[in-house]
């Protein structure tokens, strides 16, 4: 595959959206383009080219991909079906390259595949799969574990709002996580090894840890706090999640808990085996990190 030039981000607007935007235009290795709904008043930072489109119009994603060699997906949740949408819009328009946006959990494990919450994350990765075998079209998948920057700042993976926080299972599972700018990085990554990340998952591991190191560490930062650890049975509370979700529920209540067995469980990929930090540039962090990670939230 020849070098990546042009590339346009769809869905951009939210956090993680944002990260990779400016990882993009400050790598100055791209011109870059940013697609937005059709009346979105949505803003974006400098140095991209900002267009409309109609995301239900295959002929408005046409013209939106023309020219671009790849498409990076950020679109959020309720976003995630129309991408096959997408996809057929990048082949008419001969684009390279596809990133859907499946960015967090290990899906190329079988039991996480399965679950209901993924279920339109795997039909788009099927889809591509299928797409790219008829079209020049390729695809990369981006899997980073849980967001650790997010999952802490919003109490998910260590509620430390009132210094009770909930162990699951005991706290010891080891797993993978990435913050934000990094899978920025990632994708930049990605996208200067067109070669090496062809028609793959790439694994993305900027902190290997767990619920009990980084309690300990905020233990450190915040020793005279009345710390409280809860013991959570994290089975129960993700087979009443499933349950709630296949009946229709989707709240975030009910979809976190399962989120958190998909990230945390080793019976679902939580801790990669291997990554591709160093093809894609990424640098593995210390806990002096997620310290740094922590001591805003201590405050």
């Amino acid at each position: 595959m020849s070098v990546i030039k042009n590339v346009t981000l769809v869905g951009g607007s939210g956090h993680l959206g944002a990260c990779v935007l400016e990882k993009l235009v400050a790598s100055q290795k791209f011109n870059v383009r940013v697609l937005k709904r059709a009346g979105s008043s949505s803003s974006y930072l400098a140095g991209a080219e900002v267009i409309e489109a109609d995301f239900a119009s295959l002929e408005s994603l046409k013209a939106g991909f023309q020219d671009q060699d790849a498409v990076v997906s950020i679109v959020g949740e309720a976003g995630i079906p129309g991408q096959k949408l997408m996809v057929d819009a990048a082949i008419a328009a001969g684009v390279k390259r596809f990133l859907p946006s499946n960015f967090g959990s290990n899906m190329a494990n079988p039991n996480a595949r399965q679950l209901p919450v993924f279920a339109h994350k795997v039909a788009v990765e099927e889809y591509l799969i299928e797409k790219s075998k008829a079209s020049a079209l390729t695809y990369t998948f981006v899997y980073n574990g849980g967001f650790l920057d997010f999952c802490l700042q919003n109490n998910i993976l260590l509620d430390i709002s009132k210094y009770q926080p909930k162990l699951f299972d005991g706290g010891d599972y080891t797993f993978s996580s990435t913050t934000m700018p990094a899978v920025g990085d990632a994708v930049v990554g990605v996208l200067t090894h067109p070669v090496e990340t062809q028609n793959r998952a790439v694994y993305v591991s900027e902190v290997v840890t767990s619920q009990n190191r980084v309690l300990a560490l905020a233990k450190q930062l915040a020793p005279s706090k009345p710390w409280e650890p809860v013991n959570v049975d994290l089975d129960r509370l993700f087979t009443a999640s499933r349950e709630k979700f296949v009946q229709g529920q989707h709240d975030l209540s009910t979809v976190v808990p399962i989120l958190i067995k998909s990230m945390l469980s080793p019976e679902f990929g939580g801790r990669f085996d291997v990554n591709d930090n160093k093809l894609l540039g990424i640098e593995e962090k210390s806990e002096e990190f997620v310290l740094d990670l922590l001591r805003p939230l201590l405050k």
